[in-house]
């Protein structure tokens, strides 16, 4: 039989915590950034989707970033020196957390890479994006600001 097939997190799901180590070395909890808007993209060095879309991430990190708002951008790649070398080339600095055997992939049911989940203040969940964006683009970033206020 296995396993009953749960329905996918969606709006209004409690957001699952993330509990992962950065490339720096220190674990970030989702539970930490109770209060705060944050933008959780899970994504590969490999991906080519995810790579065109990290400036823009990077630009809407650099705009948002007041108290209230943050980024996990989680990793599944196994190589952590490739993370670090892909983030040195594309200049991050938000906060990138590693998922090598995708266990919190797996437990917010992406799809595929990129996909990026939007958790508001109280840690329930506003949008779940498949595939890439531009995310400095206005309307999210008004999207999230409304969240944040």
């Amino acid at each position: 039989m296995g396993e009953p097939i749960q329905p996918p997190l969606g709006r209004g799901d409690s957001a699952p915590e993330v509990a992962l180590s950065t490339l720096e070395g220190p674990t970030v909890r989702l539970s930490d950034l109770s209060g705060q808007v944050v933008l959780i993209n899970f994504w590969a060095t490999w991906c080519k989707p995810c790579e065109d879309e990290m400036p823009a991430m990077q630009r809407l990190y650099h705009s948002l970033s007041e108290d209230n708002f943050e980024m996990l951008a989680i990793s599944v790649d196994e190589s952590s020196p490739d993370v670090e070398a892909f983030a040195s080339r594309m200049g991050l600095d938000f906060p990138i957390l590693l998922d090598p055997e995708q266990k919190t992939s797996r437990l917010y049911q992406t799809t595929g890479f990129p996909e990026s989940i939007l958790v508001d203040r109280n840690g329930q969940i506003v949008e779940r994006y498949v595939g890439p964006r531009q995310w400095d683009h206005p309307d999210y970033e008004a999207r999230i600001r409304s969240l944040m206020d």
